[in-house]
């Protein structure tokens, strides 16, 4: 449908006075000889673009046929989608994919790795480091991958790599140690689960030769799950250590030679290291899933361990997250053995389909209130709510469990079996609404969620990306609110910066904003905001409540 003809309906036209400018617009026959009057009749056709109508529906005014569309440069049409944009619409998103880039079989210059790369965003630092790949065909080609590797991917339908597996499953591949840093819900577990299989070959009776470290239980659950559906075909045992596994190894160390593959939580690899329950003398990789989290004071003595224990002198360790700061680079420097480093976007950044917003409601009550009026206005399902304690979790679950929607919450006082009932409930659809700290902040991968609502403010710029992290995964579209008081206000800037960075528009007056100083921030991390009781209950009632629960207690102790 022409638009400018239905808007233009009634109104009278003058085309023989503009002739030439009408010519530009009309179809042509034959398709002219050069490129040069259909490239400025596509410049103007993008100029006046007033309905950000897609490229094929360009192409259709100007009357270019599918067989003879006009080619343009790829680097071009890149820039272009770089544009600074925090969120496309969905239509816009199918538009896009319809007009997929044609795939790059041979990069064998450096001026081709050198634009595959900007095309990408992949930024690497390092010395002689590998070339990235354009497609999965490639590593059976190329890299001589088993079948079952390709197989098990179309099967799961991974079409295409992302940018962070295009680069770094070739520097694993080359047994280089990696730092890798790339936005969530980019596909880093596939980027180090594939070049492990490869490197392991098949099954062998020598002990653990792979392991990954997580720092959640849940993240290393789902981590098990990708190795499993990834390793069809080959008879890999796989183990996800747990209280159990690691007491049948205790009583039977000969089951430990059968497996090749461990997945474990820090703290509990530590006892079984100190218990000899578990030996790593022949792991050949060491993976940190969240490495961030892992180098971090809490978990550093435990990782340090873990390091010690595994003897191998051919130990290849890689290193996986949405951010680095940059003391943890400085400290993994230290272990690993010339590492490339592979940043995907700007660092420390949130992905750009995450329509992120800031939104001030005064003071605490405001919050509640502003959960309660989403509620009213309605909302799509799934929803995650995050909270920066579990005294929290429970005040704003108790407030809301009576406000007619499927809501619950999750945090590490919860059981195992509730945690994963928790879990499944969300993602079967049973759960609307979910209250979490920030357990559930990291690596998790929820497909559906539509909206994270930051309840409580973030406590560092790290925990704001991750916790933001679970909507817009995998190219689908998301959004994120994070509240805010008055108390927030010296620490707002920090996230600005990375909503900026994000490519999301931003208010001249946040720009303006002063940076928190180290010394701010650095308390902020160890310690949060006091804030006030989740708690809508008037004193008179509190009060009564009070008084009865001592009248019991007296009638007991009688």
């Amino acid at each position: 449908m022409d638009l400018f003809k239905v808007l233009g309906s009634g109104a009278r036209f003058n085309k023989k006075r503009f002739t030439d400018d009408i010519s530009l617009f009309e179809p042509s026959n034959k398709l002219r000889k050069t490129n040069d009057t259909s490239d400025t009749q596509m410049d103007i056709m993008q100029e006046i673009n007033f309905f950000h109508n897609s490229k094929s529906a360009i192409d259709e005014t100007l009357g270019v046929t599918k067989d003879k569309k006009i080619t343009k440069d790829v680097e071009k049409d890149q820039e272009g989608e770089e544009s600074i944009n925090c969120y496309n619409d969905e239509n816009e998103d199918e538009d896009d994919q319809a007009e997929e880039e044609p795939l790059v079989k041979d990069l064998n210059s450096m001026d081709d790795v050198k634009s595959f790369r900007k095309r990408h965003r992949i930024h690497i630092y390092g010395t002689d480091i590998p070339n990235p790949f354009s497609s999965f065909d490639d590593l059976e080609s190329k890299y001589n991958f088993q079948p079952y590797i390709c197989k098990n991917l179309k099967n799961s339908a991974y079409e295409k790599p992302t940018p962070i597996q295009m680069q770094a499953i070739p520097i694993m591949i080359h047994g280089r140690d990696l730092m890798a840093m790339a936005p969530t819900g980019s596909g880093k577990t596939l980027a180090y689960i594939i070049p492990m299989l490869h490197d392991l070959k098949g099954p062998e009776k020598i002990g653990y030769r792979a392991l990954i470290i997580s720092p959640t239980r849940e993240l290393a659950q789902q981590i098990y799950r990708e190795f499993k559906k990834m390793a069809v075909g080959k008879k890999f045992k796989v183990c996800m250590l747990t209280k159990a596994t690691a007491a049948t190894q205790a009583q039977t160390p000969h089951l430990r030679e059968k497996f090749d593959i461990l997945i474990s939580t820090p703290l509990r690899l530590v006892h079984a290291i100190q218990q000899d329950i578990i030996e790593l003398k022949n792991v050949r990789h060491l993976i940190l899933d969240e490495a961030d989290k892992l180098l971090e004071l809490g978990f550093l003595e435990q990782t340090d361990e873990i390091f010690a224990a595994c003897s191998n002198v051919k130990l290849q360790k890689a290193l996986f997250s949405a951010t680095f700061p940059s003391s943890v680079e400085t400290l993994a420097n230290d272990f690993m053995k010339d590492p490339i480093r592979v940043v995907i976007g700007l660092k420390n950044a949130a992905t750009e389909t995450i329509k992120q917003k800031l939104l001030y409601v005064g003071q605490e009550e405001g919050k509640l209130i502003a959960v309660r009026q989403l509620i009213q206005e309605g909302f799509k399902p799934p929803v995650l709510i995050f909270v920066q304690s579990i005294e929290r979790a429970k005040e704003l679950f108790h407030e809301l469990i009576y406000d007619g929607i499927n809501v619950d919450v999750i945090h590490s006082e919860r059981t195992k079996a509730q945690r994963d009932s928790i879990i499944l409930n969300l993602k079967q659809g049973k759960i609307w609404v979910l209250i979490a700290t920030e357990l559930m902040a990291r690596g998790m991968d929820f497909k559906g969620v539509n909206l994270v609502i930051n309840y409580d403010f973030p406590q560092s710029v790290q925990s704001y990306i991750h916790r933001i992290g679970r909507t817009g995964r995998a190219g689908r579209s998301g959004e994120a609110v994070t509240y805010y008081t008055k108390d927030d206000a010296p620490y707002l800037k920090s996230v600005v910066n990375v909503m900026k960075e994000s490519g999301c528009e931003v208010p001249d007056w946040m720009l303006q904003l002063k940076n928190p100083s180290r010394e701010s921030k650095k308390r902020l991390r160890k310690k949060p905001i006091e804030r006030k009781t989740i708690d809508t209950r008037s004193t008179y009632d509190l009060k009564k409540m009070i008084r009865k629960k001592y009248v019991s207690n007296y009638l007991l102790l009688r």
